[in-house]
């Protein structure tokens, strides 16, 4: 968060990395995976100056804790293995079965160790370390790091805030996102992506075929793409959109995009040194 840093997001605020680059620059940093998820979706919003305020709710994979958690995905499921209900007593089955996953939960058959609690067959409403307000690390991060990515400040500032939920998906960042447009945006914005957005949004149809196949984990998992569906228009009022939009949090998160502009940066020393 310091002054002479960036965190960079390449398809979003690229004109801010090139002249922090020119200006002598040297900290280009990786920003969190679920803000850089958010505004790659609502890139064009942002981009025409749309957004008032950025309400999301996210459910972060479990991955997004790093590679201790990639190493041993499916331990935290074991210990659930075998527990099925019986398939001659389907109805007091499915109530045993329930019984038994409740009790393992309860119980200390399920690893802990990454977040003090259990994750299988169930959800943290918690991540990372608590800030002032009420807010976990996790959700100040969505509104400090969206405004220094897209070069905010001052009267500029869009509150952006969140509820931030670990779930027991794999790899895939999922967000529920409320926005408030401004009165400058045109009414019909809903239907329409703006021309400045990135390459790896995509508008996905609001029905419910569209929505069951496309904005989901098993689609953009491995791939850059970002789809934004159940884009619609809010009964909170005529400016107010609610839309549904999900991605691969390893692709898009802090190692890769650190990684790929460190390259950037070496291209470009390279380029202004003299030649002899």
């Amino acid at each position: 968060m310091k002054d002479d840093a960036v965190i960079i997001l390449d398809p979003v605020n690229r004109p801010l990395i090139d002249a922090s680059l020119k200006q002598g620059v040297r900290d280009f940093i990786g920003g969190n995976c679920t803000v850089s998820l958010m505004l790659m979706a609502v890139h064009g919003l942002y981009a025409k100056g749309w957004v008032e305020v950025d309400q999301h709710d996210d459910l972060p994979g479990r991955l997004g804790r790093g590679r201790q958690e990639h190493a041993r995905p499916s331990s935290r499921c074991a210990p659930l293995g075998g527990r099925g209900a019986d398939p001659r007593r389907p109805v007091s089955g499915i109530l045993d079965l329930d019984r038994a996953v409740s009790a393992a939960l309860a119980s200390d058959a399920l690893p802990k160790a990454e977040f003090g609690f259990p994750l299988a067959a169930s959800l943290l409403p918690y991540i990372d370390k608590p800030v002032e307000g009420g807010q976990s690390r996790e959700e100040w991060k969505g509104h400090v790091e969206s405004n220094k990515i897209l070069g905010l400040s001052g009267d500029q500032l869009v509150p952006v805030d969140s509820g931030c939920v670990r779930v027991g998906a794999m790899r895939c960042h999922s967000q529920g996102l409320t926005i408030k447009l401004s009165a400058t945006s045109p009414s019909r914005t809903s239907r329409r992506r703006s021309p400045k957005s990135n390459a790896w949004v995509r508008l996905v149809k609001n029905d419910k075929p569209t929505s069951l196949a496309e904005p989901t984990l098993p689609s953009v998992s491995g791939t850059l793409s970002v789809p934004i569906g159940r884009v619609r228009k809010l009964k909170l009022g005529p400016t107010f959109l609610g839309a549904f939009t999900v991605g691969d949090q390893l692709l898009w998160g802090a190692a890769a995009e650190a990684a790929e502009h460190a390259a950037h940066h070496d291209r470009a020393l390279s380029a202004r040194a003299p030649s002899f």
